[in-house]
C-alpha cells in the first residue's frame, strides 16, 4: 500500500517538476512567443484596424450595412468554436498541435481575402428566386464576407489554444512585460506598413489592387510568426488535467463556473458590455471621412496613429500591469476609450482626428491586454480552457450584433447615435468596473 500522504507527495513533485520545467525553457518560451506575437500581431493588426477592411468591404459594396455585417459575421464565427477548442484541448497534455491547425487555417482566411479582392469579379448579378422576383448578388463580396466569417471561426479557437499556452510556458509575472515588447514592436512594423500600405499599395494601386497587396502581406507577416512558435516553442505536460468531456456537458457546466466566482462573473459582464461598445469601431473611418476624405494618404495616416499609439501604449500598459495587476490597466484603457470618442463626435479636423484615433488605438490595445491576461488569473488552472472560452464566446455574442446593428442604425438615423450608444456601454462596463470586479491577482499570490 501507498503510505498515506503518497498521493499528495506525488502531486507536490509533478508541480515543482512542472514549475522547474517552466523556468528552465523560459528564454526559449519566452522568444518563441515574442516572435509569434509581433509578426502575427502585426499581420492582424492591418486585419483588424478599423480602417483598411471596412474601407474596402464600403468601396466595393456601397453599403454600411455591408460593412457591418461583414464585422458581424466575424464575430459571429467566434461564439461557437472557443467553447468547442476549449473541450478539444482541455484533456490534452500538449495542445500546440491544435494551436498549428487552428493558427494556419486562420492564416488561410486572410489569404482567401486577399484573393477575393484580386480574382472574383464585382460584378452584379440579378439571381431568380423561388418564390419570385430577383436578388442582386456580387460575388466579391460574398466571398470576402465568407472569409471573415471562416476567419472569425478560427481565431476564436485559436485565442483559446494561444492563450492556454502562454499560460502555460510564461510564469504569472513575466506576461505582462511580454505582451508589452511584442506588442509594441509588432505595432511598430504594423504602423509603418499602415502608412506604406495606404500610400504605395492602396493610393498606388500596386499590382492592379492595393487592398489584395495589403491584405496579402498580412497573411504572409502571420504565417511567418506561427512558423516561429513552431521551430521554438517546447510546452510542458501539465501535472493534472481534467478528464475529456461532451461538449453538451461542458455547456452545462457553465453557469456554475461563471457563479463559483462573483468577481470573475462581473469582469464577464464588463467584457460583453466592452465589446458591444465595438458597434462604433467599423465607422470611425467612415464617419471622419466626411471631415477629411478616405484617400490612400489617409487611410495610412489615421491607420498610423492608431496602430502607432497601440504600439507606444503597449510598454506601459504591460508594466503596469506586471507591477499592480491588470485591473488598473483596465480601468485606464475604458476611461481613454470614453475620452476618445467623444473628441471624435466633437473635433473635425485632421489634428485632432488624428489624436482621437491615435487614443482609440492606446485605450483598445490597453482593453485587449487587460482582458486577455486577467482571465488567466481567475479560478483553478483545471478550468482555464473553458474560463477563456466562455470569456470568448461571451465577448463574439454581443460583438456580433454591435457591428450589423451599427451599420443599420448608421444607414438610417447617422453616425451620431451609433457612437452615442458606444459611449453608454462603455460608461456601464467602467461603472461595473469600479464597483464590482476584485483584482484577481491578490487573491492568487495570498493562495500560493
Amino acid at each position: 500500500m501507498a503510505p498515506p500522504g503518497a498521493g499528495a507527495d506525488d502531486l507536490a513533485a509533478r508541480e515543482a517538476a512542472y514549475e522547474k520545467f517552466v523556468w528552465d525553457n523560459l528564454r526559449r518560451n519566452y522568444l518563441g512567443n515574442y516572435l509569434h506575437g509581433m509578426l502575427g500581431m502585426t499581420g492582424f493588426r492591418l486585419v483588424n484596424a478599423p480602417t483598411f477592411l471596412p474601407a474596402f468591404l464600403h468601396m466595393i459594396s456601397g453599403s454600411n450595412t455591408i460593412v457591418g455585417l461583414g464585422l458581424a459575421l466575424q464575430q459571429l464565427g467566434g461564439i461557437i468554436s472557443p467553447i468547442f477548442a476549449g473541450t478539444q484541448i482541455e484533456h490534452r497534455k500538449k495542445v500546440m498541435p491544435a494551436a498549428l491547425w487552428m493558427g494556419g487555417l486562420g492564416r488561410l482566411a486572410i489569404l482567401g481575402i486577399a484573393l477575393s479582392a484580386w480574382f472574383v469579379t464585382n460584378r452584379r448579378f440579378q439571381v431568380p428566386l423561388p418564390w419570385g422576383g430577383t436578388l442582386a448578388v456580387q460575388p466579391m463580396v460574398w466571398s470576402v464576407l465568407f472569409c471573415m466569417l471562416m476567419f472569425g471561426i478560427f481565431m476564436g479557437a485559436q485565442r483559446v489554444v494561444f492563450s492556454l499556452l502562454m499560460s502555460k510556458v510564461i510564469p504569472l509575472s513575466r506576461r505582462g512585460r511580454l505582451q508589452a515588447w511584442r506588442n509594441t514592436t509588432g505595432g511598430a512594423i504594423a504602423a509603418v506598413l499602415a502608412l506604406v500600405a495606404g500610400k504605395y499599395f492602396i493610393g498606388g494601386n500596386l499590382f492592379g489592387n492595393g487592398y489584395a497587396v495589403t491584405f496579402l502581406f498580412a497573411a504572409a507577416l502571420t504565417t511567418i510568426g506561427l512558423w516561429a512558435l513552431q521551430l521554438l516553442l517546447n510546452e510542458p505536460e501539465p501535472p493534472t488535467t481534467r478528464t475529456q468531456a461532451r461538449f453538451r456537458d461542458r455547456l452545462r457546466e457553465f453557469p456554475l463556473l461563471i457563479r463559483q466566482d462573483r468577481s470573475y462573473a462581473f469582469f464577464l459582464l464588463v467584457q460583453m458590455l466592452a465589446t458591444s461598445a465595438r458597434i462604433a469601431t467599423p465607422f470611425y473611418i467612415l464617419y471622419v471621412g466626411k471631415f477629411i476624405g478616405t484617400s490612400g494618404a489617409t487611410l495610412g495616416l489615421l491607420s498610423f496613429a492608431f496602430l502607432g499609439a497601440d504600439t507606444a501604449s503597449n510598454l506601459i500598459w504591460g508594466y503596469l500591469g506586471d507591477k499592480t495587476g491588470f485591473r488598473v490597466v483596465l480601468l485606464g484603457s475604458v476611461t481613454g476609450w470614453i475620452l476618445a470618442t467623444v473628441a471624435l463626435m466633437g473635433l473635425h479636423h485632421v489634428v485632432p482626428i488624428f489624436l482621437a484615433f491615435a487614443g482609440l488605438g492606446a485605450s483598445q490595445a490597453g482593453y485587449m491586454m487587460a482582458a486577455q491576461t486577467m482571465i488567466l488569473e481567475f479560478g483553478e488552472r483545471d478550468d482555464l480552457p473553458m474560463r477563456i472560452a466562455v470569456s470568448a464566446t461571451a465577448e463574439s455574442i454581443t460583438a456580433t450584433a454591435g457591428p450589423l446593428v451599427g451599420g443599420i442604425i448608421s444607414q438610417l438615423f447617422g453616425y451620431n447615435i451609433v457612437f452615442g450608444a458606444s459611449l453608454g456601454f462603455l460608461a456601464a462596463a467602467l461603472l461595473i468596473l469600479v464597483m464590482a470586479v476584485r483584482e484577481p491577482r491578490g487573491r492568487r499570490l495570498a493562495a500560493a
